[in-house]
């Protein structure tokens, strides 16, 4: 524990962790609760001050918000010129990392860490333009708010009522070379926002009201404060690590619980579990586990283990060790992790009053460790400590005697030994052959039996080799000094060998565990099919620990079947247990809280997605499964068997889409040359049917009849054609949106008309209400995907039936409705019809080959709206789709637009 000298390991990855660094830029974070605390203006300053010392400082982009005092610390500085990148017909302005690189400054600033990059940047994210600057060896600084920390996102968007959609993985935030809390008090913050120094006067009103509410910015600076903390934390414990500092900082406050065997230990957890939570800390439960605690009744071992389960389920990180000596092993164990406050029992010396209790040793061992002695329940202690005696000797008495036995045999052939060799060798060399049947008997069997053979060996020494022979009486007082020396030797040998058989013991089951989980591991990686999951975790898992396992797997629809192999004998499974398990994601069965009459322990098999079933297990045993070392062993079994099931159920999903990718490359490949190959024909055909009806001399009625049809029947297949040319356009993602704010009515008015013929034997009612928004669409698409809704409704709705047409504006979006009266979809086939090339009904005479909705959802889609249909209640079908509301301009802006749009 006093050993100074660093790893060589740590030491080499530390200087290549250092060398690697040395070659990256340094990133500075200007961290705040909130926008306004002068998170940009701090950072201009800084900057300021390196370039007043010559520093090459280039400021990327910074928003000012339009505050004259940020906008005066930019005065004089090398500012780069942003990057226009065409969005949706409008030009916006984004950071030229481009260019940034190439100028190569020294420090480079670039304000707003989450902020999302326009589409058509190389980046998604600007963090990650970042982490391109700095893997060139340029500096930066940027500023963040603590709201887009991707862990606290969820929290601060429960507390505010407002969810924050750009954010930034927290492991940019905690690799940051430096950052700099930025810090203003609510009131301060409100005052500036009042002043207008933070948004224009209209703005700061309606985030007064919102998010700049003075609760959220007292729980948003507490935040920022506590994550600030945390880092700092974090990099003391590196410090720390890498220095080999092996004394405790006082610097953050946390508990240490040490569970023992005595009574009372369930007092002393709840104890520190009701500190912890009032001091708002972290803590810990360790029991350590010794050679002479290994040889515990079963009844405290289990109570020792239902401790230790209990400060688990009250929220303590909790760790089984080993040692030769619980104090040393506890101290060490603080240490390692700056734990500052120790919680243990007060000890009862009883009737041992030269015996150190346990905090004294903790005090001999360490003086910067605060101990806090919670008193233990002594109500029936002296009964608790009775019974534990009568369960001792209970113990004692069921050992088997064969080791003692051997223990006499050990020391009746040293006897032996040494009549034979007594009139060749001195007695001093004799004594070495009685030590070693003492070490032989120490290596073998337990304490008592050693205890045993140093007794009689010293015994038959006296009696049978030193003079005079076969009388207990010494002739020379010398010898009593040998007796009592080798009596001592001959203990402390056996108990040094019988400590090291411990020790082997645990360090064998180690090794025993480490090297299952790592062979698991290994097999594991290369299987493709779950059957081999389930039969390498039958082998490794049932000769491991020698229990009888059963592996449930989950259905698609979160339902778990039968044991895909059945074991002789296998667990009979209880599927309500197992299912509650597996909905719950919580251990049920043996040893947990859910159901422990069970004899059987039911683990959820986790993964990184989603869960991925059960894994049911049974011993013969079951106190097997109380244990922490071999449970953690099979939680981390069952880990390996979830990732192996979600890696093969990944590489079906990626066949399955690369099969289906190449599938749609290859149709739409087909269908565009087939849609251009055909349009030449079609159109001549198109022209000669309408030329052959207007050519003379007249046709005959039956004549005119045909060419009529032939038309129809040409005009028919062109629209084909062009659902054919539009679908495989919409795919390729080639379509450009001609996004304009124009009112719905003459969309619809236009789709009536341009379907006026499929049209003409129903009822179409449009109800649109009067003050209906403006919306921003392509009007050519919209019109399309109305078009193909009332041709839909006018083919599968018997003649003389209604459609109507209806808009209304819910949930923030507008919804616009085509609903007939017919037949209604088919069950199930809500979501399916808008597949390509699915009809309605499979074997119709109805025209069309089902494209007509894929198209519809295709548009609507890149409109960002959805689309879906159902049925009526009263009979027929409707299909609904969005669009977003947006902000229309004002009326003098979209006369100006409509001008330029007729020019």
């Amino acid at each position: 524990m006093n050993d100074q000298r660093p790893n060589p390991d740590e030491l080499l990855e530390r200087v290549q962790r250092d060398e690697e660094k040395a070659r990256r830029g340094k990133l500075k974070v200007f961290f705040g609760a909130s926008a306004g605390v002068g998170k940009t203006f701090a950072m201009l300053s800084a900057a300021r001050q390196l370039r007043n010392q010559g520093l090459d400082v280039l400021v990327g982009l910074v928003e000012t918000h339009g505050r004259a005092e940020t906008m005066a610390l930019l005065e004089g500085s090398v500012i780069l010129p942003l990057k226009e990148i065409e969005y949706r017909g409008k030009i916006l302005h984004e950071f030229d990392l481009d260019a940034a690189l190439q100028r190569h400054p020294t420090l480079i600033l670039v304000d707003e860490l989450a902020h999302t990059n326009v589409q058509g940047s190389r980046h998604p994210k600007r963090w990650q333009d970042l982490e391109e600057l700095l893997a060139a060896g340029i500096d930066v600084y940027t500023t963040l708010n603590v709201q887009h920390l991707e862990s606290l996102n969820d929290i601060i968007g429960a507390i505010t009522g407002i969810r924050v959609w750009e954010t930034v993985p927290d492991k940019v935030f905690d690799q940051a070379d430096e950052v700099v809390l930025v810090d203003i008090t609510p009131d301060e913050l409100l005052q500036r926002l009042h002043d207008g120094k933070v948004y224009i006067p209209q703005q700061a009103q309606e985030a007064i009201r919102n998010f700049f509410r003075k609760g959220n910015l007292i729980a948003l600076r507490e935040l920022s404060l506590r994550r600030t903390a945390d880092r700092v934390d974090d990099q003391m414990r590196t410090y720390r690590q890498e220095r080999s500092i092996d004394k405790v900082w006082q610097t953050k406050e946390n508990l240490l619980v040490c569970v023992g065997p005595q009574s009372g230990a369930e007092k002393v957890v709840r104890r520190a579990s009701r500190l912890a939570s009032e001091l708002d800390v972290e803590w810990h439960a360790v029991y350590v586990e010794t050679p002479d605690l290994q040889r515990l009744p079963s009844a405290e071992r289990d109570r020792i283990l239902h401790t230790l389960r209990l400060a688990h389920e009250l929220g303590a990180q909790t760790a089984t060790l080993s040692g030769q000596d619980e104090a040393e092993t506890v101290v060490e164990y603080a240490y390692s992790r700056n734990l500052t406050k120790l919680v243990i029992g007060r000890d009862y010396k009883g009737w041992r009053p030269w015996r150190r209790s346990f905090a004294e040793r903790i005090g001999r061992l360490s003086a910067d460790l605060d101990i806090i002695q919670v008193v233990r329940d002594t109500s029936d202690i002296r009964g608790k400590q009775y019974s534990a005696r009568m369960v001792k000797h209970e113990e004692r008495v069921k050992r088997t005697w064969q080791p003692y036995a051997w223990s006499i045999v050990a020391c009746a052939v040293a006897t032996l030994v040494g009549t034979v060799m007594r009139p060749y060798f001195e007695l001093a060399n004799i004594v070495m052959v009685f030590l070693l049947a003492v070490v032989l008997v120490g290596v073998k069997y337990d304490r008592g039996p050693s205890v045993m053979a140093a007794f009689l060996s010293v015994i038959m020494f006296d009696f049978f080799l030193v003079p005079p022979r076969f009388s207990f009486a010494v002739s020379d007082a010398q010898y009593l000094v040998t007796f009592a020396i080798m009596f001592a030797v001959a203990l402390v040998i056996g108990h040094l060998t019988t400590n090291l058989r411990y020790q082997a013991q645990i360090a064998s089951q180690r090794e025993t565990r480490l090297r299952a989980l790592y062979e698991m591991a290994r097999d594991l990686s290369g299987v493709l099919l779950p059957e081999q999951i389930i039969d390498l975790s039958h082998k490794f898992i049932e000769a491991t620990f020698g229990v009888q396992i059963a592996i449930l797997l989950a259905d698609d629809h979160d339902k778990l079947q039968p044991a895909m192999r059945n074991t002789n004998p296998a667990p009979t499974v209880d599927a309500s247990i197992a299912q509650w398990s597996f909905d719950h994601n919580e251990p049920a069965g043996f040893g947990t809280d859910t159901l422990p009459g069970s004899a059987i322990l039911y683990l959820p098999l986790r993964a990184p997605m989603r869960m991925r079933g059960i894994l049911a297990i049974e011993s013969a045993n079951p106190r097997w499964l109380l244990i922490p070392e071999q449970r953690r062993q099979m939680d981390g079994f069952a880990a390996l068997i979830a990732t192996a099931l979600e890696r093969v159920h990944y590489i079906d999903v990626a066949q399955d889409a690369v099969v289906r990718i190449e599938s749609e490359r290859l149709r739409n490949s087909v269908l565009s040359a087939l849609s251009h190959d055909l349009r030449t024909p079609l159109t001549a055909l198109v022209g000669l049917a309408d030329t052959l009806i207007r050519t003379p001399p007249t046709l005959s009625e039956a004549q005119l009849n045909l060419a009529n049809a032939l038309q129809d029947q040409a005009f028919r297949m062109n629209a084909l054609v062009n659902n054919l040319l539009d679908m495989a356009r919409l795919q390729s993602g080639n379509i450009k949106l001609n996004m304009q704010w124009q009112p719905l009515e003459e969309v619809v008015g236009s789709a009536q008309k341009a379907r006026e013929h499929q049209l003409a034997d129903h009822r179409v009612h449009a109800a649109l209400p009067a003050d209906f928004p403006l919306l921003e669409f392509d009007a050519v698409l919209i019109e399309r995907v109305l078009c193909n809704l009332l041709e839909n409704a006018a083919k599968y709705t018997p003649p003389d039936s209604d459609i109507h047409i209806a808009a209304a504006v819910r949930d923030g979006e507008a919804q616009i409705s085509v609903t007939d009266n017919g037949p209604g979809l088919p069950h199930g086939g809500e979501e399916t019809i808008f597949e390509k090339f699915t009809r309605g009904e499979k074997e119709s005479t109805k025209p069309g080959v089902g494209l007509g909705l894929a198209i519809c959802r295709a548009i609507v889609e890149a409109h960002k709206g959805r689309i879906w249909a159902e049925n009526v209640p009263t009979g027929g079908a409707r299909f609904v789709f969005t669009l977003p509301l947006g902000t229309p301009p004002s009326l003098p802006t979209l006369l100006e637009n409509m001008e330029s749009n007729v020019e």
